[in-house]
């Protein structure tokens, strides 16, 4: 048998409901921006992977769609990418929404218990409870519901508690060597995540105005190799001509503000100065 190196790695799994900050969590850990968040329910719609690598031990996230069905079947389809790395998953966190336990919550412990890996559950938005002593009398109900690996209380956008919760992890990393360079964040391609910024500035901005259908498509992307701009121009997908007017607002306000606040944060992820295109099309079929 070959000795492992002295180097620790693993990937560990974020489930929870829709909206509980899941995505929030996991770029606070990695430290910076991998998984697109906002209030409306449903951001992530694909598994992000975050990658966290430090001194000898490399921690591999996998940021999972929230979950708001009951059929086992969808359950196992959102979370394909967690499912087929089941034999390297070492941990799940599993988060909740504040002092908030609700059948979806035990919908989806029943599932990742098919691991039978250890499960830390995390309250999360504790930021959000003005009276902390209902935390402990609720700690102790949940108990009862499994014998997690550790219940911490946290705040994901306060990132109060995000270093104890890291130690618990650290613990259940086994010896392993790297799956991943030392340098990487993401598995996920520059052109992924340029476009999954562009869907999220339109999902803050537009809030419940923005329809659900609604995807993003890196048609061009070039650098200007004396200049070292680049170009970016992206296609957004909508489902009807409605929808399209909501997107581009009066006079193509909306639209111009949400690439000016994506085009910020690209210019952060490739490091050059950014012109962003941004072009609404209806089209019938959006997978």
């Amino acid at each position: 048998m070959k000795k492992l190196s002295n180097t620790y790695c693993g990937y560990i799994g974020i489930f929870g409901k829709q909206n509980v900050g899941k995505s929030t969590l996991l770029n606070k850990i990695i430290g910076s921006k991998v998984s697109i968040t906002s209030c409306k329910p449903g951001t992530t719609i694909n598994n992000i992977i975050g990658i966290t690598t430090k001194n000898n031990y490399q921690t591999i996230y996998i940021d999972t769609p929230g979950i708001s069905i009951k059929k086992e079947k969808n359950f196992l389809y959102k979370n394909h990418n967690a499912f087929k790395n089941k034999e390297n998953l070492k941990l799940i966190i599993f988060i909740i929404n504040k002092t908030i336990w609700s059948k979806i919550d035990d919908i989806i412990l029943k599932k990742i218990k098919m691991f039978s890996i250890p499960i830390i559950l995390v309250i999360n938005k504790i930021d959000c409870i003005n009276d902390k002593t209902i935390l402990l009398p609720f700690i102790n109900t949940i108990k009862n519901k499994h014998n997690f690996n550790a219940i911490i209380p946290l705040s994901a956008k306060t990132e109060e508690n995000i270093k104890i919760l890291l130690k618990q992890v650290k613990k259940n990393i086994p010896k392993s060597i790297f799956d991943f360079p030392k340098h990487y964040k993401t598995n996920s391609s520059h052109l992924f995540m340029i476009s999954e910024i562009i869907r999220e500035k339109l999902m803050r901005f537009l809030g419940q105005e923005l329809p659900y259908l609604i995807t993003v498509k890196i048609d061009t992307y070039k650098i200007n190799k004396l200049t070292g701009k680049c170009f970016i121009y992206a296609l957004i997908f909508v489902k009807n001509d409605r929808h399209k007017k909501i997107v581009i607002g009066k006079k193509g306000e909306k639209i111009k503000y949400c690439s000016m606040l994506a085009r910020k944060d690209i210019e952060k992820i490739i490091h050059k100065s950014t012109y962003l295109n941004l072009w609404v099309k209806k089209i019938l079929n959006i997978v």
